[in-house]
């Protein structure tokens, strides 16, 4: 009998084992099991050909409708063509010579259904004939039709087959046939769910649920076994992210409760603005939090423009008052700068302690990044040191060994997702005794059953309410199919520069030469339906065509990563004061820059940017009073699914909405942060977004198991699933995240 940890070798042989290794990254019974099919076929059902995309491996059920051989002069010297059909849509199926044709003219006629794997192309005949899709030379297995009547052919008919993900040289059938070899032999041992859970929620045993996936005898048993799975991951997840709630609890850290008349009144009492109840509302969360002797884990998100800095500026000072240092940590330098002036602007007199016209409790607000002056840098971590700037603003510079604080209390990290667990972890480990409280901040609305995996191990704070007065931004395509849109585009940028507005233009990359710098979306050869696509528009070719033809006489400036700080610095600073009717920039723009004067975001190549960075792109106009419009400008055909993702995009400013979207395109990676190191999702059947109500209940059950049991000590079972799913790596990743 086989165990789930037994080597596939044991059961399949060296030979088959190598190629599931290689090919599929399956190396045990586990392995194996967890590799389930990606969906399921009737030989009564066909498959829908017209949803088959250029690029894709697939397996289709299909009937042959024409079989056609004819000689080539040219070499192989024979060509066999294969329509098959779904009854509505054709898809060609081509082998070349005599020996690569034989199998499948022996064995597919017209009339006979099959299953047909391979990765579809399409012909383009010369002269413009219409594009056909075909697999060439395409693996196949016959499905032969019942010559029984009656009750027998209907079953047989109905007899669910498994697609599996499969790959070229292994193929769904032998996927399935390796499947079916293992099952009869397994043996699982005691059901790792508790048996009064198993009872509540009426699950099938693990061994049912495996059968009830791989072999299903009707889709009611194959509903039962996905059920059961799901539970599975949800459950096993939400107890890990239990224990870290549980031993987070019982840190130490340092109570920095609110101080009458300390920086916080001074600070509130200044501002020019009220707050919105959003904000105090969680800022009433927050201020509890810190007020406690266990650090505070707390996410803040908000869409573009909620107003999360002023609700994080405010939790600093709060630890300011208590005798604590408040970092905040941004992802590039433009951004540490932007959070500088912005902070800085903000306190005023309140940021200039030991200056002529400092307030009396004022403090100081450092800066540190990468590259600054040597004398600027010697002065911050002097000031840092010594606990003068009570407020430490930087990039990746703060987690350099030289950086050391005199009582690090509160950790700000804005744009989380920008950061590596380890990255984090060595800003926080600069506290010293105990543990500082930590504060991330995202402008990535976050559904909340991914708030519930992803950040399960933290409290979520939400502001969903803009501040009063910010103006509505308009969102319109601009497609191929419109050549005057995009005259259009350029002519609307000069009308707004006239009238001393001013405007940003993106572009996915820097330039011919140079590399794709950090945050800059990933640049395919072909697009997402497979077909070939020209190279990126560059910050630096489009300008010449920006200067010469298309915007002539308006002040351009130029940004992007490559640019040395202080270049980056003085660009940015032009722009902000009006200087530039024009920015041209790559995607350090993206986040935190904020100038009220902007009304036109253009992003060229827009369908090479994910939905969430889009919305946080178009999130840069609109800031003020002015209203905002962003242009989308794209190649992407009508229909193909980039166009339907910025159709979406200009279709809602709700940043809530577009985040389903994003997660619904890009799947939820691993939820256990594994992915940063290039592994496999841990989710294989649970869906964050269609599986709410189940994660939910998940969570409440891990929680009170936990509670009373944290070691896991009376369900050994499931103690052992746990550690199989937390190997050492994982385990890591939670101990520091």
């Amino acid at each position: 009998m086989a165990k789930l940890d037994e080597p596939l070798r044991n059961l399949l042989g060296a030979r088959t084992a190598k190629v599931l290794a290689t090919g599929l990254d399956l190396h045990t019974v586990g392995d194996l099991l967890h590799h389930y099919p990606r969906r399921y076929a009737q030989r009564g059902d066909l498959t829908d050909l017209d949803g088959l995309h250029e690029g894709e491996y697939v397996t289709v059920m299909a009937e042959v409708t024409k079989v056609q051989g004819r000689t080539i002069p040219r070499a192989p010297g024979y060509l066999l063509e294969v329509t098959v059909s779904d009854g509505h849509g054709d898809l060609g199926l081509t082998f070349f010579g005599r020996k690569g044709s034989y199998r499948a003219e022996r064995e597919l006629s017209p009339g006979t259904r099959g299953l047909f794997s391979g990765k579809v192309t399409v012909y383009r005949p010369r002269g413009g004939g219409r594009p056909r899709r075909q697999l060439t030379h395409p693996e196949f297995r016959p499905v032969a039709p019942s010559a029984a009547a009656g009750e027998m052919a209907r079953e047989f008919a109905e007899e669910i087959i498994p697609i599996y993900p499969a790959t070229k040289g292994l193929e769904s059938w032998k996927i399935e046939e390796c499947v079916q070899i293992v099952l009869p032999q397994l043996d699982l041992g005691p059901d790792p769910m508790p048996e009064l859970t198993l009872k509540r929620h009426g699950f099938v045993g693990l061994a049912e649920a495996y059968r009830g996936i791989h072999k299903p005898r009707d889709w009611a048993e194959l509903e039962r076994a996905r059920r059961r799975l799901k539970w599975d991951e949800a459950f096993v997840l939400q107890i890990a992210l239990a224990q870290r709630r549980l031993a987070a609890s019982a840190l130490p850290a340092k109570a920095r409760p609110r101080v009458e008349g300390g920086l916080l009144d001074a600070f509130d009492a200044a501002l020019p603005f009220p707050l919105t109840e959003g904000q105090l509302e969680v800022g009433a969360e927050i201020a509890e939090d810190l007020s406690v002797e266990h650090p505070m884990h707390r996410l803040l998100q908000g869409d573009v423009g909620a107003g999360k800095t002023v609700v994080a500026l405010r939790a600093m000072l709060q630890v300011v008052d208590g005798g604590g240092q408040a970092a905040l940590l941004a992802p590039t330098e433009v951004l540490a700068q932007q959070h500088y002036r912005s902070i800085t602007g903000m306190l005023g007199p309140l940021a200039q302690a030991g200056q002529i016209g400092g307030a009396e409790t004022a403090t100081r607000v450092a800066l540190i990044t990468g590259s600054q002056g040597a004398k600027a840098r010697r002065q911050a971590l002097l000031d840092v040191a010594s606990g003068t700037a009570g407020i430490v603003v930087g990039t990746h510079a703060l987690l350099e060994d030289q950086v050391q604080f005199a009582d690090l209390g509160l950790v700000v990290v804005d744009e989380q997702h920008r950061f590596g667990v380890e990255q984090r972890d060595a800003l926080r480990a600069k506290a010293g005794d105990g543990r500082p409280h930590v504060l991330v901040m995202t402008a990535t609305p976050i559904p909340r059953t991914v708030a519930m995996t992803v950040f399960g191990d933290l409290e979520v704070s939400t502001l969903s309410q803009l501040p009063a007065g910010r103006a509505e931004i308009r969102t319109h395509v601009v497609p191929p199919e419109r050549p005057k849109f995009l005259a259009r585009t350029w002519e609307r940028i000069r009308e707004e520069a006239a009238q001393g507005r001013q405007a940003y233009i993106v572009c996915p990359r820097i330039g011919a030469q140079e590399g794709e710098e950090e945050g800059a979306p990933v640049l395919l050869g072909e697009d997402e339906d497979g077909a070939r696509r020209r190279a990126p528009i560059a910050v630096l070719d489009l300008l010449p065509r920006l200067e010469e033809e298309l915007l002539p006489g308006l002040r351009i400036g130029v940004l992007h990563g490559k640019l040395p700080p202080d270049d980056k610095d003085a660009v940015m600073r032009r722009f902000a004061a009006g200087e530039l009717d024009v920015l041209l920039a790559t995607t350090v723009i993206e986040v935190g820059v904020d100038v009220p004067n902007a009304t036109v975001m253009v992003i060229m190549d827009a369908d090479r940017f994910g939905v969430s960075q889009l919305h946080q792109l178009r999130g840069r106009v609109g800031r003020g009073t002015l209203p905002g419009l962003c242009l989308l400008v794209t190649d992407a055909e009508p229909g193909s699914r980039a166009r339907e993702r910025l159709d979406a995009v200009a279709s809602t400013t709700d940043g809530f909405a577009l985040s389903r979207l994003d997660l619904e395109q890009r799947r939820e990676g691993d939820v256990l942060g594994a992915a940063q190191a290039g592994r496999a999702s841990s989710l294989r059947l649970l869906t964050l977004l269609k599986d709410e109500e189940l994660i939910r209940r998940a969570r409440e059950e891990a929680t009170v198991l936990v509670d009373a049991d944290p070691e896991l000590e009376g369900s050994p079972a499931l103690a052992a699933e746990l550690a199989a799913l937390l190997d050492e790596e994982r385990a890591g990743f939670l101990e520091k995240a």
